[in-house]
């Protein structure tokens, strides 16, 4: 099976998962273990027809941009499912700059009954993580930098003086630099496993969020 296949049955199937058209993420934490199984199947048939093995090296240019991620098993991104005062997760992105080496971390996050809306971003730089001949090949470190937190309305009011209303430290999983090796990359599709086994899934973006790193 070829890649266009694999990727038109994958959307097929997380579009059939998701209850809801908002844009969120689904996670493992949100269906059942053959519907978690058969994304993992998917996932890793396309991994395995991956058209740039070492995308880091020879294809780093289709990183740059802006992507929404469509499912992972990550806890952080498994936690945005539980957040306090009844806000809800919607779309969320990560923007790359590769020239730069940095990126963000984009969630955007609501309440349903439109009281409030805002974000939560987090700044990063990266770098390639070598292999043994000194080449990059799949696998980047990440650094974190900074975390925002931003209410940009409430009750349909901007509200700039909120956004952001705290800035802190982004710190790492204490004792160890985080690691993320990308084991698909095409012009519209990335799949990237965590040094934690945890996976995501991302699309291109059509629409790009207004802000800056």
């Amino acid at each position: 099976m070829d890649c266009q296949t694999l990727k038109a049955q994958l959307h097929t199937l997380l579009k059939k998962i998701k209850t809801q058209d908002d844009g969120s993420p689904i996670t493992n934490l949100k269906i059942n273990t053959n519907q978690a199984a058969e994304i993992e199947k998917l996932t890793v048939d396309l991994e395995n027809l991956n058209p740039h093995p070492q995308p880091i090296q020879n294809a780093v240019n289709l990183l740059n941009g802006a992507w929404q991620l469509q499912y992972s098993t990550a806890r952080e991104i498994r936690a945005l499912d539980s957040l306090p005062l009844g806000l809800q997760i919607g779309k969320v992105y990560q923007v790359i700059n590769v020239a730069d080496k940095k990126f963000f971390n984009l969630a955007q996050v609501k309440h349903p009954l439109k009281i409030i809306s805002g974000y939560v971003k987090v700044t990063a730089i990266f770098e390639p993580d070598l292999d043994t001949s000194g080449l990059p090949d799949k696998r980047i470190n990440v650094y974190f930098d900074k975390r925002f937190l931003a209410i940009d309305k409430i009750i349909g009011v901007n509200t700039p003086q909120l956004n952001p209303f705290k800035v802190v430290d982004a710190k790492g999983p204490k004792g160890r630099i985080p690691t993320l090796d990308i084991t698909y990359l095409d012009e519209t599709l990335r799949i990237g496993r965590g040094g934690d086994e945890s996976l995501f899934i991302l699309k291109k973006a059509d629409d790009l969020p207004n802000l800056s790193f």
